[in-house]
């Protein structure tokens, strides 16, 4: 593939000081959202197909940035962590292992259902060295002993956060904003007024609503937090967002001016259920609706639960009556 980014082609600097390694097919499609009978005119971008051999969804985004920084590194070892069914770590195990990387795997525990079974074996096929440190605060005090583990003689592992979620991840969100600008211009969907998303790690919200300015639409992001594991407020993805700009101006680029606050990246935590990966009912409804009305594939951990919060917003009148987008980041397995 040689596919040129928009961040490049907007701000060609970009090309020498950001290194980018194209792993799927753009612009993802966008359609109308029918079926579900919502007031609000909805629209899916759907980023399920991004990425190659059905390993798709909004992880492969950010290891297009992210993967040529462990080379620029000389890291031989990615170093990440997750719950046990990580999408995020399977993806990046799969795509690291293409480019001679390593990956290994900190894994905490969470409710076990089919899926996660299968991704855990899914996991353990991929070549990933896995660990279990079962919960959130073992993992904390694990993470040094990995990283001198990891370590091959002075260079440590290319240590990366749940999600892949750091300013330079976060620019894949940022890229698939500028994509949507870019089909807004195309006529293929009206300018929304909201981006409804799932927000388990927070860099495809962030990365939307700096892109989202950076392209001068109004359009703002609804994110449906569904990990209680993280701090994921507004403040604190308009934080991220924030060093994304940062980082991409330290590399160069020129941009134009954007005052992002917390009304233009809203967290909502009403459809969290008990915790990261435990079903709700309303997302149970929602996913099986999306697959009977709408002919749309979720799971119950991201996807789910964020169409059901767009259902009880829409419901409730919370999205006005512009148009709304919701970001399907489910890439099926």
């Amino acid at each position: 593939m040689t596919r040129r980014p928009l961040l490049h082609e907007y701000w060609p600097v970009l090309a020498e000081t950001l290194p980018y390694l194209p792993l799927g097919d753009g612009p993802t499609p966008v359609r109308p959202l029918d079926g579900l009978g919502l007031r609000s005119p909805v629209w899916l971008k759907d980023e399920s197909g991004y990425g190659r051999g059905g390993w798709g969804g909004n992880k492969v985004r950010k290891l297009e940035w992210l993967l040529p920084q462990a080379g620029r590194r000389g890291a031989r070892t990615i170093l990440s962590v997750g719950g046990l069914g990580t999408n995020w770590g399977l993806a990046a195990a799969l795509y690291a292992r293409e480019q001679g990387l390593d990956v290994a795997l900190a894994l905490v525990d969470h409710p076990v259902d089919d899926h996660v079974r299968a991704q855990l074996r899914r996991l353990r096929a991929s070549g990933a060295v896995l660990y279990f440190p079962r919960t959130k605060r073992r993992l904390v005090l694990s993470l040094p002993w990995l990283v001198a583990r990891h370590t091959h003689g002075l260079t440590p592992p290319y240590v990366l956060p749940a999600g892949g979620s750091s300013p330079l991840g976060t620019l894949g969100y940022v890229e698939c904003a500028l994509e949507l600008a870019d089909q807004v211009a195309g006529g293929l969907l009206p300018e929304p007024g909201w981006i409804v998303t799932p927000v388990g790690s927070g860099g495809t919200a962030a990365g939307l609503a700096l892109g989202l300015r950076l392209a001068g639409l109004r359009t703002r992001v609804r994110g449906i937090v569904v990990n209680d594991t993280l701090r994921l407020d507004s403040a604190k993805l308009v934080g991220l967002a924030g060093r994304s700009r940062q980082l991409i101006c330290a590399r160069g680029a020129d941009l134009p001016r954007t005052a992002l606050g917390p009304a233009d990246v809203v967290s909502e935590y009403g459809w969290l259920g008990a915790g990261y990966a435990h079903p709700t009912e309303a997302g149970a409804r929602a996913l099986h609706r999306a697959a009977t009305e709408a002919g749309l594939e979720l799971e119950s951990t991201y996807t789910a639960k964020a169409l059901a919060a767009l259902v009880d917003l829409d419901a409730a009148g919370s999205l006005g009556r512009e148009p709304v987008v919701f970001l399907n980041t489910f890439g099926p397995r």
